[in-house]
């Protein structure tokens, strides 16, 4: 079994000392935003929705989702990261309706009152199954009955991916015992846990990442129905020289093409670090 009350502590220090503070907007990060604004679009209408975002960080998603005319209603674990969401919202004129520290499994709204929720994050640190379930389930309770859940999953391969992408070039990562240990642990069953060494502190912390077929099986043992499940970047963020590339009218263009074409592809799935799963209550 695994200490609950260590790895809380590890993950929301991650959050609380800023660690999706500028994310989104630098290296892999970019496509990772791109896509996922296009994909939330396709199934979210221009009419105004009631959105709840569980797990909205330090509000990117909300911000946006809010500057588009919906109520969104933020709720995120770590309480500096809600602050720092507070604090743009407050300069932004209070777009986003509310924010809020809360656990996904416990969302204090009434039943049936969201028309689209978005759970984008809290399945990475839930890392018992059941847990993970629990999350689904109150997702669930406060969706209103055919609306949308989006939800975001790391996958199984993502840091074997990553750490073969810079080898040699970037870091010894892979020559490294104790990344190598974290690795047949993730592969094996898709706990991650995250050396115990300061130079490690940079990456996500202790989390479970999915295999596509997992995902869909916790999804639909919660009630929902699996619509479908999208990879984000797909393989196009191992290009060497992406931020470069990403800054070139023509080269973002085609590669932003190429994710598109393969972004149901069961085959390439793993390759993408993220994968979005489209669900109806």
């Amino acid at each position: 079994m695994f200490n609950a009350s260590y790895e809380k502590d590890q993950i929301l220090k991650y959050y609380n000392d800023g660690a999706e503070i500028g994310r989104l907007y630098r290296g892999i990060g970019k496509i990772e935003f791109e896509r996922t604004k296009e994909i939330v679009l396709r199934y979210i209408t221009d009419e105004r929705k009631v959105i709840y975002d569980i797990g909205g960080g330090i509000g990117v998603y909300s911000n946006w989702l809010a500057n588009l005319g919906h109520e969104v209603h933020m709720f995120e674990l770590a309480p500096n990261a809600v602050q720092y969401a507070k604090d743009v919202n407050n300069r932004n004129n209070q777009t986003i309706y509310k924010i809020e520290v809360a656990d996904a499994r416990d969302i204090n709204r009434p039943d049936e009152s969201a028309d689209v929720v978005l759970l984008m994050g809290p399945l990475y640190h839930l890392t018992e199954k059941e847990e993970r379930i629990k999350s689904l389930m109150e997702a669930s309770r406060i969706l209103k009955k055919d609306g949308f859940l989006i939800v975001s999953a790391i996958s199984r391969f993502g840091s074997t991916l990553w750490g073969l992408s810079v080898f040699g070039q970037n870091n010894e990562y892979i020559n490294e015992a104790d990344f190598m240990k974290m690795l047949e642990r993730e592969l094996t069953d898709g706990q991650h846990i995250r050396p115990n060494n300061k130079k490690y502190d940079i990456h996500i912390p202790r989390a479970f990442f999915h295999t596509p077929n997992e995902l869909k099986e916790e999804i639909e043992l919660a009630g929902f129905y699996h619509e479908k499940t999208i990879a984000v970047e797909g393989p196009v963020w191992i290009v060497p020289t992406f931020e470069e590339k990403w800054e070139q009218e023509v080269s973002k263009r085609n590669l932003l093409k190429i994710s598109r074409l393969v972004e149901e592809q069961e085959s390439l799935m793993g390759v993408s670090p993220h994968m979005l799963a489209i669900c109806r209550k």
